[in-house]
């Protein structure tokens, strides 16, 4: 095309107009393709939303009953040399973890519904798989396609209790009713517990252990389980405080019986950490002067009594109340010397399946709903000034008196 008059003002003046177009479509999609993605994602999260309250098959599982078995059951099916009590077991696992999956998100949809809103909670939800499928159970290629799903269940569902943690206190300040949530979360936990467990023995019924039946230990020792956590939360105290307090152990520390490790694995080292931060804090000034930590073991043949004694200082009287509480942690309100740091929010997941609880309080509400799902209790009995007992109490898989269901 010709210059201008100026002679100079054409081709300029035309490509500044052609950079300022061009700069306004990038902005307009910019804009599109900002507002396109906020939009997938709001999609997304209503076709979960959507998802999560109307799902059929969920309804239809939900309003069966779960069919609870006595570990004494479990124990005692004992093993066939042809394999049939796998198939049996998955047979009955088959038909039973879809239902109880389904009760646990009937659960999740009579929480209010901001908070069941919640994308963390979704997330949850969205772990949930029923399980559902075509598969007949009747030879062993179809039970070991079965395990796959079983352990991809329980891969699926390992993060479950912190994404919980993370949820209720995302959405703490919507929740009205404290009793709800404490219900819904020890049935949901306890849910968990359960189907963990069966899930765990049926996968563990195909490994050749002289020594248990699925996950039940035939001679379980009280005091080596109670070691072997010693030692975990005894490194963690000196990677933490430069030193532990020494633990004894004493009582009925020759007892033997059947039980179930599982739910130890989860209490005990909740236990011993609580013990050993409250020696630790309350003698900052004495490091490596500190009282012992005192495990005593009582049998009978109803149940058995895990006490754990520290000299601590005691609970103060302003928190007892609220120790049991789920989000609430001691550890989060420390500060009664510059020196100590948050002892729970330090811990790593060192393979210890109750880790994730650390830094949410959920570790006592969480142990103590586990003892009595397992038909026993957690009791604290505190002396401030002084320290602190701790009573974990269990029923015995084959003792006197009606077993406990899972």
């Amino acid at each position: 095309p010709p210059k201008n008059a100026s002679g100079t003002g054409g081709y300029r003046g035309g490509d500044a107009e052609r950079r300022d177009l061009r700069a306004q479509a990038e902005a307009r999609f910019r804009s599109t393709s900002s507002m396109q993605g906020f939009s997938e994602m709001a999609r997304e999260r209503s076709k979960t939303v959507t998802s999560f309250y109307n799902q059929s098959a969920i309804d239809v599982s939900a309003e069966k009953a779960s069919v609870r078995l006595t570990l004494a059951t479990l124990l005692y099916s004992g093993k066939s040399p042809d394999g049939h009590h796998i198939l049996s077991s998955a047979k009955y696992l088959h038909k039973e973890l879809p239902v109880r999956i389904a009760h646990r998100i009937k659960g999740f949809r009579s929480l209010p519904f901001i908070i069941g809103c919640n994308p963390t909670i979704l997330q949850v939800v969205r772990t949930s798989k029923t399980l559902t499928s075509s598969l007949y159970i009747q030879d062993q290629d179809a039970e070991a396609q079965f395990c796959k799903l079983v352990q991809q269940l329980l891969d699926d569902h390992k993060d479950v209790v912190t994404m919980l943690a993370q949820g209720f206190r995302e959405c703490r300040r919507h929740i009205q009713d404290e009793a709800l949530v404490r219900s819904f979360l020890d049935t949901t936990l306890c849910s968990r517990l359960g189907i963990r467990m069966l899930a765990t023995h049926h996968l563990a019924l195909h490994e050749d252990n002289p020594d248990f039946v699925g996950m039940i230990c035939r001679r379980l020792s009280p005091k080596k389980i109670v070691e072997k956590w010693v030692d975990f939360a005894k490194r963690l105290c000196e990677h933490q405080y430069g030193n532990s307090p020494r633990v004894r152990i004493n009582g009925h520390v020759a007892a033997r019986f059947p039980f179930i490790p599982l739910p130890l694995d989860y209490i005990l080292p909740e236990l011993l950490k609580n013990a050993m931060r409250a020696t630790m804090e309350s003698h900052l000034d004495t490091p490596y002067n500190v009282p012992d930590v005192v495990v005593t073991i009582a049998n009978n043949d109803i149940d058995f009594v895990i006490r754990i004694s520290d000299r601590g200082g005691g609970i103060p009287h302003n928190i007892l109340d609220k120790v049991m509480d789920y989000h609430f942690s001691t550890a989060e309100e420390s500060a009664q010397d510059p020196r100590m740091s948050n002892f729970f929010n330090n811990i790593t997941n060192s393979g210890n399946q109750s880790s994730p609880m650390h830094g949410f309080g959920f570790g006592l509400p969480t142990s103590r709903a586990y003892a009595e799902y397992l038909g026993g209790s957690l009791s604290v009995q505190s002396m401030q000034g002084i320290g602190t007992d701790v009573y974990l109490r269990l029923r015995h898989i084959d003792g006197k008196g009606e077993s406990f269901r899972v």
